[in-house]
């Protein structure tokens, strides 16, 4: 089996994406968590930037033993000096030198001819050297480069030392088989390929970076150069958690292949990433998304709790996370819902479970989460000892700062509809008063209390309340995501128990 070399830049390239700074005690976290990880080489900024950065990698090249820590610069004599100067105490340190060769970058950023690229290039690598015997070559945005002078920069690079050649695709433009024959026509064309190890830094400005990554292992690459969260400038970097994910996951095609990751600490290393930088992980990403390993529909939550294997083409648990997750919302089945409501403790026979069930739905109409709390409170409200007599078919309420408060409230007793209107201090009230013109009954309302059950906008609320008629108290409880009828099922609920009395 071959090792694939894991080159990790999210405290260089990553920390580039706008927004995403991070001082250097951040950097030396999150190093310190790299190789906890597995990673190869930590890629830990680019010292000539700021004092900052310097000393970030400073720091790290210091505390890291076991992975490799390389330092970024230009083909400029001052950014190699500060690089070699800040790698100065590392145990495995690299110096990763960089040159655009492309046409457009020529014309545009250097205003130089291709022969002066190539000396620039000979020289700093030569000057990267003194400092540092590993040494990292990159022909920036060569997947826009001129093959015939990309294939002689290559060859130049070895020659003077470099150790490994990287094939950036700068700016995202390239596509998976675009890169395999690149990397092919380089392993063909460039004589003393073999004294180096191929390389590729893949951006995904058209969301192939994962793709042309893996691609480029495919046709030869043995390091890939990657994020964590592929974070980095515009649209990020490859993913180091997708593509270490997929060489494991995908043992058929890359059963030839390893990397020396321990999976296990990916999702710690993508919560610290994100918690450090700020940025949120879209619940749809690979691997670490917060739906990554949720399901809801119905169909996908039955076969998951008959075989884990048909919708989860990997175990959470490689990745860090403790399990999948069953999403109770509108779109769940009974075999999902009954089965949450067993992890809760409720053992319920068919017709409890049919009306539970039913109300669980109405609630996921309205509700875009539905937590245990929400369950419990759900059960508890709907399965009950107490047959009811009334029940709420719907109300209408009319209220605002400078109208009186109306309520029309319309409740099933035996099958038939009978409704009831009346005003109130408050729509809660003007309901109560409905129905106790439904009813018939005189109570006097002796506490009332309303709290959330869950958190967010559309969080259940529970209203809990006692009635009192003649010298009895009667309690009784309510929920919905509207208050308002979380207060009227409390009041019918205390109602019935009036009633079975």
């Amino acid at each position: 089996m071959e090792k694939i070399i894991i080159f990790d830049t999210t405290l260089r390239d990553g920390e580039q994406a706008p927004g995403a700074a991070l001082n250097s005690l951040q950097k030396l976290e999150v190093a310190g968590q790299l190789e906890r990880l597995g990673v190869d080489i930590i890629e830990a900024g680019f010292p000539v930037a700021s004092p900052d950065d310097f000393a970030a990698v400073s720091q790290i090249a210091k505390a890291i033993r076991k992975s490799g820590v390389c330092a970024l610069a230009r083909c400029i004599p001052k950014d190699i000096e500060k690089a070699g100067a800040s790698l100065r105490k590392a145990k495995k340190p690299r110096i990763h030198l960089f040159l655009a060769t492309s046409k457009i970058h020529l014309k545009y950023k250097f205003r130089k001819a291709e022969d002066e690229i190539e000396d620039i290039a000979k020289v700093s690598i030569r000057q990267a050297g003194k400092f540092c015997p590993d040494i990292e070559f990159s022909p920036e945005d060569a997947t826009r480069t001129e093959r015939d002078f990309l294939f002689r920069m290559i060859e130049m690079a070895i020659n003077e030392g470099a150790k490994t050649i990287n094939i950036p695709d700068t700016v995202g433009y390239s596509y998976p088989q675009e890169i395999f024959s690149l990397i092919e026509d380089i392993k063909n064309n460039v004589p003393n390929i073999e004294k180096a190890i191929i390389a590729t830094h893949c951006h995904n400005d058209l969301g192939l970076a994962t793709a042309n990554s893996i691609s480029a292992v495919l046709a030869g690459a043995r390091q890939v150069h990657c994020t964590i969260n592929g974070i980095g400038e515009r649209a990020g970097n490859a993913s180091l958690e997708e593509i270490v994910m997929a060489l494991k996951t995908r043992k058929d095609i890359f059963g030839g292949f390893y990397t020396g990751i321990d999976t296990k600490e990916i999702f710690r290393t993508s919560r610290l990433v994100s918690n450090l930088t700020n940025f949120v992980i879209p619940p749809n990403k690979a691997i670490v998304g917060s739906n990554a390993f949720a399901h809801e529909s119905g169909i996908h939550q039955d076969a998951v709790l008959k075989n884990r294997t048909t919708y989860e083409i990997m175990d959470p648990k490689e990745v860090g996370i403790s399990s999948s997750r069953l999403i109770l919302g509108k779109h769940s089945g009974r075999h999902a819902f009954g089965d949450r409501l067993k992890s809760l403790g409720f053992h319920l026979n068919d017709e409890q479970l049919n009306k539970a069930f039913i109300r669980f739905k109405e609630v996921a109409d309205k509700k875009k989460d539905i937590f245990d709390d929400d369950l419990r409170t759900i059960v508890e409200d709907e399965i009950s000892v107490i047959k009811p007599l009334w029940q709420l078919s719907g109300f209408e309420v009319t209220s605002g700062t400078k109208i009186k408060p109306e309520a029309r409230v319309v409740l099933i007793k035996k099958s038939k509809n009978v409704s009831g209107v009346s005003s109130g201090d408050g729509p809660v009230d003007a309901c109560f008063k409905a129905i106790d013109k439904i009813t018939g009954y005189k109570v006097k309302l002796e506490d009332f209390r309303l709290e959330a059950v869950t958190s967010g906008k559309d969080a259940l609320g529970q209203v809990s309340l006692k009635l009192k008629i003649g010298n009895s108290i009667y309690s009784g409880r309510g929920s919905s995501t509207d208050i308002i009828e979380a207060a009227i099922r409390a009041y019918l609920d205390s109602v019935n128990r009036i009633e079975s009395k």
